[in-house]
């Protein structure tokens, strides 16, 4: 199916005043499309138009106060020819699987039951999952792709319950909304006049262009990534085996966004978007090796020098032939950061 030939396209992004979503916005903005911003209220998508105010009406935003309301985006949907679903629910105080599991598979399926039932113009939904729907750690060396899934927590949360820890709810909630996403396009394969593209990011960092005011705003990457270098706490694990995943830039991941509404070979699949693997040391050493020195509050954490050991390896054959990024590096995100945080004094 083609995927969007008219740069004077309305695209509506969900979770528009997120870490990566605001990035998604202005990229699209920068192109030209017109954008319909879905956020909870009028407040949370002030800083969205304070951020974009040289594009005027071409940014808009659109409430909805709950996502996983029935018809919740039945209106957000009229006369858009994208989508880009980034929306979803983390939080580290759920207290139950069905905390995180019920809204991320509700939101997934509400707006594609609007995008059928409303999306008449309608020419391509693009949903951001998670490596996290692939597999997070592992102690043995592996190469994953997109045809793998972490299965493990969804066993997990099947027979501990509320004792799952929250990184396997989180985790079994990305499996389960995307498997969602992708039954649900399948079910009606007869109806739908638009395609599907699902987007698997694993630990994305960057510079914030979202509201923030303190570092515990960041969100948990940022959060982990700011304790990591800056403070030392690797949340008890050896900074040359944790995380033990992959990485990418959120400008990387934006811009791919932008081009899986853009790509007609982009329909229809499900791709990995990963810099490469990654343990805590190796940001430390680049962060360190920087000079001038972008951060000068205090010194940076030094770790643990030595060989890092990576476990999961994400085979990058599908990006490479579908939209082949060439992905910032650990310097370039480092050094951005650490002179983000230095300019909001953290």
């Amino acid at each position: 199916m083609p995927a969007l030939a008219n740069i004077n396209a309305t695209i509506l992004v969900t979770g528009a005043n997120g870490f990566l979503a605001t990035y998604i916005v202005g990229d699209l903005l920068k192109k030209g499309y017109t954008v319909y911003a879905a956020v909870r209220s009028e407040a949370k998508g002030a800083h969205l138009l304070e951020l974009y105010k040289a594009y005027g009406d071409k940014l808009k935003l659109v409430i909805v106060e709950n996502i996983t309301k029935v018809g919740a985006f039945d209106e957000a949907v009229k006369g858009v020819q994208g989508i880009v679903h980034t929306a979803t629910p983390m939080t580290l105080a759920a207290s139950h699987p069905s905390e995180l599991i019920d809204p991320a598979v509700g939101g997934v399926t509400g707006i594609l039951n609007s995008a059928l039932k409303n999306g008449t113009s309608l020419e391509r939904v693009v949903i951001t999952s998670s490596c996290a729907a692939i597999a997070v750690f592992s102690m043995d060396k592996v190469t994953l792709s997109e045809t793998d899934w972490n299965e493990l927590p969804l066993k997990a949360c099947e027979e501990q319950g509320k004792d799952t820890s929250v990184a396997d709810m989180y985790c079994a909630s990305k499996v389960l909304s995307e498997r969602a996403a992708w039954t649900f396009v399948e079910q009606h394969k007869a109806e739908v006049k638009w395609d599907l593209t699902v987007l698997c990011p694993p630990w994305i960092f960057g510079p914030p262009t979202h509201a923030v005011s303190e570092v515990a705003s960041l969100g948990y990457s940022l959060v982990s990534w700011y304790n990591a270098i800056i403070n030392g706490d690797f949340q008890g694990y050896p900074p040359l085996i944790a995380p033990g995943q992959a990485w990418v830039d959120v400008r990387d991941v934006a811009l791919s966004h932008v081009a899986a509404l853009e790509v007609p070979a982009a329909g229809g699949e499900r791709i990995i978007l990963a810099a490469s693997s990654f343990v805590w040391q190796e940001f430390l050493d680049e962060a360190n090796a920087l000079t001038p020195a972008p951060y000068t509050k205090k010194p940076l954490a030094k770790g643990t020098p030595g060989d890092a050991v990576h476990g999961i390896t994400f085979d990058m054959t599908k990006e490479k032939k579908i939209f082949s990024r060439k992905f910032r590096t650990m310097e370039e995100t480092a050094r951005d950061l650490l002179a983000d945080f230095e300019k909001r004094g953290w």
